[in-house]
């Protein structure tokens, strides 16, 4: 295999096939098997053994079909068809056509005439398997699908109209929306429409539930203005709307401009996004029950790894990120009448590059309306970055809120919300409480603990019942949706009210409105994402919270009524030491992936691209730098074939890239089964109370080489007989994730559907085979070659390669033996730096797979440098041994 840095045309390593023939695929040739795997093994007993994922080729000769003429075919019928065979042939002279073109031709005349039978090509015949297979083509791209209208197109994914065009057309002119003048209707015609009795989108009969979810909506502040929004949105490309957190413009704006775009007239849809999941699928399922419709219907969502929409959807909420890689397939978001860019405030990355991509779409397509939704009254530089926008504010629903400072500064900031949520359920009046905390663990034991204490204080204290509800990001759908339930009942008439208690990130503080909430924990902390480009380290630090922040939280408590927020902090920390706002995601993350998303949307010219707020230079080279090191773009800067590759991965590069070539290092099943494990929440589960028994259990799937390995063992025994004859119950006693080794099965299979997309080869090697784990942890360092550290010397710290920084390995990590160079997935930073899920790989491989990265002269002295040197001068002495004839064959 040539690994010589000169051999990078296709990606940092040439990609080579495991099947004898190598051909150039035609996209709509149907592509490689779609044979159900189980994590790339077929399982025998405990772990069970993975079986090779065979590439056969055939030498079957191609037989063209001849027109003959038929067996009962008269005279006068005959002439006529040589007649017409005749006049095919273009008599003209023209330029000479070669052999293959005169062939193409031919065939292509032949199967327009229904004369040639399509047959696959059978110098492919390794793309298939015996059974009958899903085609490959422009079709099963979910970013296409708008360019095909037939329902047999559907495959999964929304092309927003299919057939069913010509339905919703007839439902529309049938219905009161029909009526409606597009872009010049007003609040009383869409009251009208919205009045029924029949549904403006479907046409059938409109529900009570209806009716009472309309009256409660017909309340919100942000309808007493939606004449006004109507004007503004009518006459103007962009529009900055401002609505306080409670004032409805999540659920209420998107529905306003679906009566007066009515974008399934255009064929088209109305995009909303959110910068969280979580956000996009409540908000989906609640706009969802207002207007009468399933979800999944004429309102969806679509979020990283799950598209829950369909051939008749028209409203989409979707994360930002989404929308950034629908982009990438088409450039001018023809797919959509109006955007919708909901919590721009929050300023996330996807959303910035998003504001920047819409700005340069907005002059190519002036018929595109963008809306940009803020929940905070510094929508001056909103205006400003888009072109002196219009500007409409709303104010929020919201009653007076007393403020509760602690004398002093709390020495745990758990301990003491923990406290205070106990003392206002035993002392307050009725009303629900909202604590904020930073992240799941946290808040899982948070709620477990408050549970407990609750539990006595009933007993004890003949205290009301109190429900405790966690909310977090990768929290289940149906899970999250239990924070809208109703307090509980008294226990008995006349007793203490019962109440429930919402513990969650700050996704309370403006993406989610929570009715009910009359107390409001705020310990002044959220978990942020800290970038430091000179050491290339990326982490989630816990960090002091902004003034912004804290307005929000505080503002929560008094939507139904007026409320009181506990701030676990002393006033004089929040005039003096909280910043006014959070710094956008932009100034402080690694770019990689945007930068990778940018050259992809063919923004070639980086420093000049419109970001409302640049990044700095030294970030934007460690992008570049890293980017180049991964081969995803050439040493001028120019998007390479494995970087156009990994772009169609929503993946970080670094996982993409190490996805890309495992295919010659016979892994492919493998490593696709490890990077949806990477892409999860941890799968381990490690309570309290059982830490122990925890340990035991994760030792049983342990490997010696590491903590990759040791998440693969635990794929292979979830997905055997045993394990999914109650899956359920084996992830309790085995102290594993269900729903992350679940979500992970899913990832697993929406990145299968890309590798076959793109013609990636899935392959294995015996588990029997003494190469089975090595060739996993070379592909590993495929990836991975940049997050390398080495042991200083007899001591248990290790020093990053070129970085420096001293680090030990993390508390969870399963490596038994005692490794000189690791891999390594995470760094973590606490009071100590920590790499996290680690794996043993041999310097040799770093020399052989990633030369540029670990070009000496690159290097400053140290021992980094000189076990290198050694590595190298061992590889040597051991190649000139070997003689010439082997020096030749390798």
């Amino acid at each position: 295999m040539d690994r010589r840095p000169d051999a990078r045309e296709h990606g940092r390593l040439k990609r080579q096939r495991t099947s004898v023939t190598e051909s150039k695929i035609d996209p709509h040739i149907p592509g490689m098997s779609d044979e159900s795997d189980d994590g790339g093994v077929k399982l025998d007993g405990y772990y069970g053994k993975p079986a090779v994922v065979k590439q056969e080729s055939g030498d079957r000769e191609v037989k063209r079909q001849r027109s003959e003429s038929p067996p009962h075919e008269s005279e006068q019928s005959a002439q006529k068809r040589r007649k017409s065979d005749f006049e095919d042939h273009d008599t003209t002279p023209a330029k000479p056509e070669t052999r293959f073109e005169a062939d193409a031709t031919s065939k292509k005349r032949q199967k327009k005439e229904g004369v040639l039978e399509e047959k696959p090509n059978p110098y492919l015949a390794h793309q298939y398997a015996e059974s009958e297979k899903k085609s490959v083509d422009p079709k099963s791209n979910p970013y296409l699908a708008h360019m095909y209208d037939d329902d047999e197109s559907y495959n999964g994914y929304s092309n927003g109209y299919g057939k069913t065009m010509d339905r919703t057309r007839k439902i529309s002119e049938a219905s009161t929306l029909g009526r409606l003048p597009r872009h010049r209707t007003t609040a009383a015609m869409a009251k009208k429409a919205e009045d029924g009795p029949a549904n403006a989108f479907t046409g059938r009969p409109l529900s009570s539930q209806y009716f009472n979810i309309l009256k409660t909506r017909r309340n919100l502040p942000v309808h007493s203005q939606r004449d006004e929004f109507l004007q503004m949105y009518q006459k103007s490309q962009f529009l900055v709307f401002v609505g306080e957190t409670g004032s409805g413009k999540t659920t209420q704006i998107p529905q306003f401009v679906l009566f007066d775009d009515q974008p399934h007239i255009q064929r088209k849809l109305v995009a909303c996004t959110q910068p969280r999941r979580v956000a996009a699928m409540s908000v989906a399922q609640r706009v969802a029950n207002e207007m009468d419709v399933t979800l999944g219907e004429e309102v969806g969502y679509s979020i990283r790894f799950e598209d829950v929409t369909g051939p008749k959807t028209i409203l989409k909420y979707m994360t930002d990120g989404m929308l950034l890689r629908e982009a990438m397939n088409d450039n001018n978001l023809q797919r959509y009448s109006t955007i919708i860019l909901d919590e721009a405030h929050e300023r996330t990355l996807a959303t910035d590059t998003l504001m920047g991509l819409l700005k340069e779409v907005a002059q190519r397509r002036p018929d595109l309306k963008i809306v940009i939704m803020s929940a905070t009254l510094d929508a001056q530089k909103f205006q400003s970055y888009f072109n002196d926008a219009p500007l409409l504010a709303v104010p929020g629903r919201t009653h007076p809120v007393e403020i509760y400072y602690t004398p002093e500064p709390e020495r745990d900031y758990v301990e003491a919300a923990l406290r205070t949520v106990l003392q206002i359920h035993g002392s307050e009046p009725e009303g629900d409480i909202l604590l904020f905390l930073t992240g799941e663990e946290e808040i899982e034991d948070a709620c477990r603990k408050i549970n407990l204490e609750a539990d006595e204080m009933v007993r004890e204290a003949d205290a009301g019942p109190l429900k405790v509800y966690p909310l977090y990001g990768t929290l289940p759908p149906n899970q999250q949706q239990r924070i809208f339930d109703p307090a509980p009942p008294p226990r008995r008439p006349g007793g203490a009210p019962g109440r429930k208690c919402i513990v969650s990130t700050n996704i309370a503080e403006t993406s989610l409105t929570i009715d009910g909430i009359v107390y409001v924990v705020d310990p002044g902390f959220s978990k942020q994402k800290v970038y430091n480009p000179r050491i290339r380290v990326e982490s989630l630090l816990v960090s002091p919270i902004s003034k912004a922040s804290a307005q929000q939280r505080a503002g929560r408590a008094g939507r139904t009524r007026p409320g009181k927020c506990f701030r676990l902090y002393t006033e004089a920390a929040f005039k003096k030491e909280l910043i006014e706002t959070t710094y956008p995601e932009v100034l402080r993350s690694n770019l990689s992936s945007t930068v990778l998303d940018l050259k992809k949307l063919g923004i070639d010219d980086l420093v000049h691209f419109d970001l409302m707020d640049p990044p700095a230079p030294e970030t934007l080279m460690r992008a570049l730098e890293e980017l180049n090191y991964l081969a995803c773009l050439d040493d001028d800067g120019n998007l390479t074939a494995l970087g156009k590759l990994a772009s169609e991965f929503p993946l970080d590069p670094t996982l993409a890239v190490m996805l890309i070539s495992s295919p010659e290092f016979y892994c492919s099943n493998e490593i696709l089964s490890l990077t949806a494990l990477l892409s999860v929440p941890q799968i381990f589960v490690r309570p309290a109370s059982a830490r122990k028994r925890a340990d035991e259990m994760k030792a049983l799937f342990a490997h010696p080489d590491g903590d990759h390995l040791t998440m693969l063992n635990v794929y292979h025994a979830f997905k055997s007989p045993d394990a999914q004859a109650n899956s359920k119950q084996w992830c309790h006693d085995h102290f594993l994730s269900l729903r992350a080794l679940q979500s992970a099965d899913n990832v697993r299979e929406q990145l299968r559907r890309i590798m076959e997309r793109e013609e990636i080869e899935l392959v294995s090697v015996p588990f029997e085979d003494k190469n089975y784990y090595t060739n996993i942890r070379r592909a590993l360092v495929a990836g991975f070659f940049m997050q390398v550290a080495k042991k200083e010397g007899n001591s248990k710290t290790y020093v990053t390669v070129k970085d420096n920084q001293n680090v030990i390995l993390h508390p969870s990590t399963v490596l038994q033996q005692e490794s000189e160079w690791l891999v390594y997935n995470e760094f973590v930073l606490t009071t100590k730096n920590y790499i996290r899920t680690v794996t043993s790989v041999k310097p040799e491989w770093l020399l052989d797979i990633a030369p540029n990265y670990y070009d000496l002269s690159t290097f400053g002295k140290g021992e980094v440098k000189n076990a290198l040197q050694r590595t190298v001068e061992k590889v040597r002495r051991r190649e000139a041994t070997r003689g010439p004839a082997n020096g030749k064959s390798r």
